[in-house]
């Protein structure tokens, strides 16, 4: 089953952070692909732009434009190469230069959308450096618009190939492990860590089945959702049914902890989990502990991975 990822790209370190990390992942995974988009701003765009031949619209442009995207396109070929001499396979790999006379993070959305990607990779400087995430960086502008695409989130070089998903038994965090168990389908190396705290997690054991049958199924969700008893079931039914091996599943279970983004940032570190997948709810709901808590796990975070699942 093929898996797409749109993965923008400036030629800035990040950008070189990100490509090691998804060639460290899915170099084995020929049916997982790659498609580098990078793009120029410019005040204007020439009419008829879609219509006239590359050395057309390259007369048609300013001087500061046309070096930008010239500069840019040779740029993107670096691109490919370095994945590719990191062991991505060409076929696994497509690229883009577009210009845009909108917002940088409008144009990732609208060609995530446009394309049907399964994910959208965003490689960021910093994300431990609280003022960048509210004050308009390209990624969280990507996060605040796109809650339909999961958006991945790398800062810094991410080595490792552990994930952990902080699961709670909600329909949300149910989603991430669904995202994460098609993602990382025949993947032979990864290894998945449940984390589950009865501090940090504990609340009314009330649920909605229909918001289950709606994503899983009716006779799915009867049999394995809503089983705050056993916290671990249906994640690992999830994995395993998607053809995760069981023994690269961990449980991870802890009565510590008093702030659920401080607790799962600091037990990633401690275990060395590169990369951390949270589901998270809707804007419009104002309920559920995950509300806020990927958030604050994105300002918190430095050199690590970390996936939002909406």
């Amino acid at each position: 089953m093929e898996r797409n990822i749109l993965v923008p790209v400036d030629g800035s370190t990040h950008s070189g952070h990100s490509l090691s990390y998804i060639s460290r992942l899915f170099s084995d995974s020929d049916d997982v692909k790659f498609h580098l988009l990078s793009i120029v701003f410019c005040s204007s765009k020439p009419s008829g732009v879609s219509w006239m031949t590359e050395q057309e619209m390259m007369n048609m442009l300013g001087p500061d434009v046309r070096a930008r995207l010239l500069a840019m396109k040779k740029n993107a070929k670096k691109m490919v190469q370095k994945l590719v001499d990191q062991g991505v396979s060409p076929e696994q790999i497509t690229s883009d230069v577009k210009m845009t006379t909108g917002g940088v993070a409008s144009e990732i959305v609208g060609e995530a959308r446009k394309e049907q990607v399964d994910a959208v990779l965003i490689g960021r400087r910093g994300l431990g450096k609280v003022g960048e995430m509210f004050m308009g960086s390209v990624s969280s502008t990507v996060l605040e618009k796109c809650h339909d695409i999961p958006v991945w989130v790398i800062d810094g070089k991410v080595d490792s190939r552990k994930f952990m998903v902080p699961v709670d038994g909600r329909v949300h965090s149910l989603k991430a492990v669904d995202h994460l168990s098609f993602i990382l389908k025949d993947n032979p190396h990864a290894e998945i860590t449940l984390f589950h705290s009865k501090a940090l997690f504990a609340r009314s054991k009330d649920c909605d089945p229909t918001e289950f049958h709606n994503e899983f199924g009716e006779e799915w969700s009867n049999k394995h959702a809503c089983r705050f008893d056993l916290p671990f079931h249906a994640p690992e039914q999830i994995l395993t049914e998607n053809g995760f091996p069981r023994e690269r599943i961990h449980r991870l279970e802890t009565t510590a902890g008093f702030e659920p983004a401080q607790q799962i940032v600091r037990q990633a570190l401690i275990d060395d989990l590169g990369t951390i997948v949270m589901g998270r709810r809707g804007g419009d709901v104002n309920k559920g502990i995950f509300k806020g808590v990927s958030d604050r796990v994105l300002a918190m975070s430095e050199k690590v991975a970390v996936w939002i699942v909406g």
